[in-house]
């Protein structure tokens, strides 16, 4: 019931709120994009959602306007060459989940079908961000992914969502231009 009805419910009354109460803020962020580098305020990326759909989703940009466009941040050969000064901002304050797949990361979609993570709306946060994100590999962050598609509830969501915040401050989990230690299992990385 909760997955069906409440969760879709409380996510569109959390984002009309953040909506009021930070227009002025992301206002401000806006002109500062604008002031900082030539381009768009805005970002355009095709993403995969419920039922492995494409939807397109917009975020503020965070990288020149020269940067590869279907290209996940962590592949990018020297990325911090690419990310502006407000882009450097944003990606240290913004809460910064799970995004939802690139439509070709096809081995993380392909990995998400196997626990049926692809079946559920994609969010800001989940369980793969809170236990190590960017440096986790393709398998564990799906298995993260099929484990909270298999148990949504309402105290999870509350659960992920003040973990979540931690780890952004913390900037836990966060690969920037190059995989580094994603290719390692936690276990692998203990055993050193």
């Amino acid at each position: 019931m909760y997955e069906r009805y409440g969760k879709r419910l409380l996510d569109i009354i959390l984002s009309l709120a953040a909506t009021i109460i930070l227009a002025i803020p992301m206002g401000l962020v806006a002109l500062w994009i604008k002031l900082d580098s030539p381009g768009p305020v805005f970002f355009k990326q095709r993403r995969v959602g419920k039922g492995k759909t494409h939807f397109n989703i917009l975020k503020f940009r965070t990288m020149r306007g020269d940067t590869p466009h279907d290209v996940p941040t962590h592949l990018l050969k020297d990325a911090d060459s690419y990310i502006t000064r407000s882009g450097a901002f944003l990606r240290k304050m913004s809460v910064i989940g799970p995004r939802p797949a690139l439509y070709n990361q096809y081995d993380l979609i392909e990995a998400r079908d196997k626990v049926r993570a692809n079946d559920i709306r994609p969010g800001l946060t989940g369980l793969a961000q809170v236990n190590g994100r960017d440096e986790l590999p393709i398998d564990v962050k799906a298995r993260y992914d099929g484990e909270y598609a298999a148990h949504v509830t309402f105290w999870n969501d509350v659960k992920i969502f003040f973990r979540s915040i931690t780890y952004v401050f913390q900037r836990r989990g966060v690969v920037e231009g190059g995989t580094g230690a994603m290719n390692q299992t936690k276990e692998e990385k203990s055993s050193k």
